[in-house]
Order: structure tokens, then C-alpha cells, then sequence
């Protein structure tokens, strides 16, 4: 008789686990435990089954109980929930849900994926039958029944993945779309002038934005439900959603006496073993280990739970496997723009202490001689010495994929920034440029380290007041600034008080330029102002480059409404 394997939990962690563990024991006995109806489907993709995007519901699910049992000959047992685990005597009791039996089962390995749940904030109201949260399938049917019965208006709090992929959604169905978050930007694992080009983009779309805001309770108005936000606003929606963050459904490991973190999850080490050597966990409930800077995290993403489950297979039966930590990559799409990230944000370094360097690039995202090419943004952190990478962040409409893909390639391989001057990345013109925006992210860095090139964040200048925007190009905060744009683009928008020498007079005319003060050069993205800058710096001049130039400025200082 081979080793029995209980599952508590399917989705990606455990039903992946349980597939590979299939794959490695023929005779090895695997029950499948899962609480709700479907043991195998898609979460990420529920949002866009309530936009339309995706039409078919059975599309969702991945594997039926019944075809993992018929491929994998598993014990699969949905709606049943396990309620209490006997680490010593090696049991796990279990109760049907139609039926309420309740029996013991015994195992020889436990594993746990029994994911996290969406928070409920203790705030009056927040029963009212109008507000929904999104988990599983069951979920979605609910609010997809409520947008398909008429809904007009909705409130979605929290601008997480879940809440920023509803509110798009919700709005292609035509539903009119308010969001409240509690930080001052959305997407909170982007850096805020990132995420300022998200802002913008879900207020172009008519989306009533409340940012550094939150709902203090609910109630019922002519058969809306009404937010009372704390700012003292109130909003009224057909329906609300509820996104605002996750907890682990640590609740079965805690009573089995499994070491729980402060937090909430399940401790694991590299194998994905618990405090107990027969019991693994994986998924959304667990603590690991971020892969840059060693300390603990939690991810809840669909491929990390996928290598987990698979890992936590191998150990069971025989394999030494180790999950090497966490980079959390992650991806979303907002209506047209695209946000990606991976390894560790400017935020989460400065928390930490950890030095670093950055620089943004401003990018086409294939050959600008090829039609349709759009931009990319990317913010690119590292190491001031080696320059080792620690993060990136892209920002654009098109070719966002592609490059995280890269850059989260290079982070688990430990390169720097010179080594991505050295990356021979597919070139036609169509898809990309002979200088893929991820070498001019090597480039400029390295530019950087070596001394060619030092910048200034356009954080560190302050938004300048139009009135101190003088003929005579005045500096500004004890700076002066120098645009080396053409004059039409000057006229289009300039960082108020800089003065104007085209790059291409500028030989002819540096000493116009004010030496009393420290200088800041820009252009557009950066390109120019770099050409400038070693102009200047061969003149005897001392010049900082803005970087990313007038773009990232204005992620950071907004051009005032007309």
C-alpha cells in the first residue's frame, strides 16, 4: 500500500499538489478535501466573467471533480470541510456539508491549501444584502445575477487586483463606478508616480475616484445601499464590493498547534513543510521568504501556489525540492493601461533600509519607425555598488508583459544592470527596437554608476508655482532648470521658471546659462537631456539630468487643469 495523501483545499494549490503527486505515485491514496462546490477553476479570471469578456461560465473551470477523479484516480470530496486536525494520531476530521456527517479520515501526509478570505470590516451596515465580496464561483454568480438584473450604479472599496479588475469590468457593462480606497494611490505594491498614471487613467474613463478616503458604514437608501465615507462624503450604488485585502484561513493549522505567524499564516520552511514534518502547507495562507531581501511574506498569487503545490509534492514523496522565495510578480490591466511589477518597490527598500539606486526610461515599446508604437515606462531599482537589481516597475499600454517577463528573469538570476546592456533580446520592428527598452534600462543605469551621468528625482524638485514661471527663465527652488526641447514643445508645457536652449544651439550658447546655482537639465524622457548633460559636463559644467525628464515630472507634479 502506497502513501496516503490528504489534501484539505483545491484550486491552484491543492489540486496542483495533487495532480503531481498522482504523477509521482501510482498507488499512492489521495483525498481531496475542498468546502465549496468546484474544486478546480480559474479565480483570477471571475472579474471578466462579470465584464463579459468571458462569456462562458464553464470556461472557468479548470478540472470537474469528476475528471480529476476519472485522469488522476483521486478521492475527490467536495463540499465537505475538514474541522479539526490530530497531528499526533495522524487524523483529520472531516464533515459533509449536504449531510452533516461528521468521520475522522487518517493520513500520512497532510497538506493544507485552504487559501484566505476576503476581509469584512466590522463597520455598521455591512450586512446589507447589496454588498458582495469575490472568492469563488458561487461569489461570482451572485454578482454577475445583480448586474445582469438592471444594476446601474456600483461602489467598489479597495484598489487592489481585485478591485481595480471590478471596476473595469463593472464599467464595461455599462454600470456607472465609484472606487474608495484607503492609501492615497491605488495598486499599493506601485510606487505612487507610477500608479499616478492609473489614477488618470480610471478618471479618463468617468470613474469617480476616492483616494486617502474609506467607508465608516453602510445602510440602505431607496433600495440602494449608501457609503458614508470618512471624509463625510456619501455614495449610493446597486451594488457594493468589497476589496479591501485578504487574511489566511490559518484557523485549522492555529488549533492543530502549527506555528502561525503574527500575521496570520502558516509558517513554512523551504520545503513547504509546517512545524509538524507530516503536515505541508502552500498557497495563499502560507509565510515564505522574499527571494531579494531575505524577509518574511506572504503572496497571494496564482503561480507561486502552483510552484509551492508542486514542491510540497516532490518532498512528500521522496524529492528534495525548494521553493527559493518570493519576487511577487504581478501584472494588471486598467481599461488601456497596463501596471507590472517584480522584486522589491522603492517603498518596501526605504522601509527596510536598503540602499539603492533608480532611474526611469521612456520607451517605445517596439521600433518608433514601425507604426503604432507606444510607450513604456520603467522604473528600474538596484544596488549602488554592483548594481545588482532589486525591482522593477512598467507602466504603458503595450510590451508591458514582455519586459517584467524579462527583468523578473533577471532578478531570479541575480544579474545587474550590466547585464542587461548585454541581453540579445528578439528584434524585428514590429515587436521591439535593436535597443529594447530593457538595454537602455542597463544603459542609463550604468551610465549612472559609472559617473557619466548623475540625476535628479523629480520628486526632489517641488512643484513649481506658474507665477514664478518669469520671460527670463528664473530658477526655482534654489535650482536653475534648462529645457532642451524645441521651442513648440516648450510651449506645450515646460516645468514653470526653466529657460530654453534647444539641444542643438546649446554649444553656441551655454554660457547663457547661470552658474550661481545648481543646474538641472531635462527634455521629454531623458534622451536628450543626457546629450546635454555631457555637452555641459565638457564645458566644465556640473549638470543633473532630471530623470526621465518632463514625463516623470508630471507622474509626479500634474500639469494644473486648464
Amino acid at each position: 500500500m502506497g502513501i496516503k495523501l490528504v489534501i484539505v483545499g483545491g484550486v491552484a494549490g491543492g489540486a496542483t499538489a495533487a495532480a503531481r503527486a498522482r504523477r509521482l505515485d501510482e498507488d499512492a491514496e489521495i483525498v481531496l478535501i475542498e468546502r465549496g462546490n468546484d474544486v478546480s477553476f480559474a479565480n483570477c479570471g471571475l472579474p471578466y466573467y462579470v465584464g463579459g469578456q468571458i462569456p462562458r461560465r464553464k470556461s472557468l473551470l479548470v478540472r470537474t471533480p469528476a475528471a480529476l477523479s476519472n485522469l488522476f484516480r483521486l478521492d475527490v470530496r467536495t463540499r465537505t470541510e475538514a474541522t479539526r486536525i490530530e497531528p499526533a494520531a495522524g487524523l483529520v476530521h472531516l464533515r459533509d456539508l449536504d449531510s452533516g456527517r461528521q468521520y475522522v479520515e487518517s493520513y500520512d501526509y497532510l497538506l493544507l491549501a485552504p487559501g484566505a478570505a476576503p476581509v469584512v470590516p466590522s463597520i455598521p451596515g455591512i450586512d446589507h444584502p447589496a454588498i458582495y465580496t469575490l472568492r469563488n464561483l458561487a461569489d461570482v454568480d451572485r454578482i454577475k445575477a445583480a448586474v445582469d438584473g438592471g444594476a446601474r450604479t456600483a461602489l467598489v472599496v479597495g484598489g487592489g487586483f481585485i478591485g481595480l479588475e471590478m471596476v473595469e469590468n463593472l464599467h464595461r457593462r455599462g454600470l456607472s463606478v465609484a472606487l474608495v480606497e484607503l492609501l492615497p494611490q491605488v495598486m499599493p505594491p506601485l510606487d505612487p508616480e507610477l500608479a499616478a498614471r492609473l489614477h488618470q487613467e480610471l478618471t479618463d474613463h468617468g470613474v469617480e475616484v476616492h483616494l486617502s478616503d474609506a467607508v465608516v458604514a453602510f445602510d440602505g437608501h431607496d433600495g440602494q445601499v449608501r457609503a458614508r465615507l470618512k471624509s463625510g462624503s456619501l455614495l449610493e450604488a446597486d451594488l457594493a464590493i468589497l476589496s479591501v485585502g485578504i487574511r489566511p484561513e490559518s484557523g485549522l493549522a492555529r488549533e492543530a498547534g502549527l506555528a502561525v505567524s503574527e500575521r496570520g499564516a502558516i509558517v513554512v520552511d523551504e520545503h513547504m513543510r509546517t512545524s509538524d514534518p507530516r503536515i505541508y502547507a502552500v498557497g495563499d495562507a502560507v509565510q515564505v521568504r522574499d527571494a531579494l531581501l531575505g524577509h518574511p511574506t506572504t503572496v497571494a498569487l496564482a503561480g507561486p501556489a502552483n510552484r509551492q503545490a508542486r514542491i510540497a509534492a516532490d518532498n512528500i514523496f521522496g524529492r528534495v525540492s525548494r521553493y527559493r522565495g518570493a519576487l511577487d510578480t504581478s501584472i494588471v490591466r486598467v481599461f488601456d493601461v497596463v501596471a507590472a511589477t517584480t522584486g522589491a518597490s522603492e517603498k518596501l527598500l526605504k522601509a527596510r533600509g536598503v540602499a539603492y539606486r533608480k532611474i526611469y526610461v521612456h520607451r517605445g515599446h517596439h521600433a518608433g519607425y514601425y507604426p503604432g508604437a507606444r510607450q513604456v515606462t520603467i522604473k528600474l531599482l538596484f544596488t549602488p555598488d554592483q548594481g545588482r537589481l532589486l525591482g522593477a516597475q512598467i507602466v504603458g499600454t503595450e510590451g508591458v508583459d514582455k519586459r517584467i517577463d524579462v527583468l523578473a528573469t533577471a532578478l531570479h538570476a541575480g544579474l545587474t544592470v550590466k547585464d542587461l546592456e548585454d541581453l540579445e533580446l528578439a528584434y524585428a520592428p514590429q515587436f521591439g527596437a535593436a535597443k529594447d527598452p530593457v538595454n537602455i534600462a542597463g544603459y542609463v543605469a550604468g551610465n549612472l554608476l559609472a559617473g557619466d551621468e548623475q540625476f535628479i528625482d523629480p520628486s526632489e524638485l517641488p512643484a513649481a508655482s506658474p507665477a514664478s514661471d518669469g520671460p527670463d527663465g528664473q530658477e526655482i527652488a534654489g535650482w536653475t532648470i534648462l529645457d532642451v526641447r524645441q521651442p513648440a514643445e516648450f510651449e506645450a508645457d515646460h516645468i514653470p521658471g526653466a529657460m530654453l536652449i534647444p539641444l542643438g544651439q546649446l554649444r553656441d550658447r551655454w554660457r547663457e546659462i547661470p552658474t550661481d546655482k545648481p543646474l538641472a537639465v531635462y527634455c521629454a524622457v531623458g534622451h536628450r537631456a543626457y546629450y546635454a548633460t555631457r555637452i555641459l559636463r565638457h564645458k566644465g559644467l556640473r549638470p543633473w539630468n532630471i530623470a526621465g525628464g518632463l514625463t516623470s515630472y508630471r507622474l509626479v507634479h500634474p500639469a494644473p487643469a486648464p
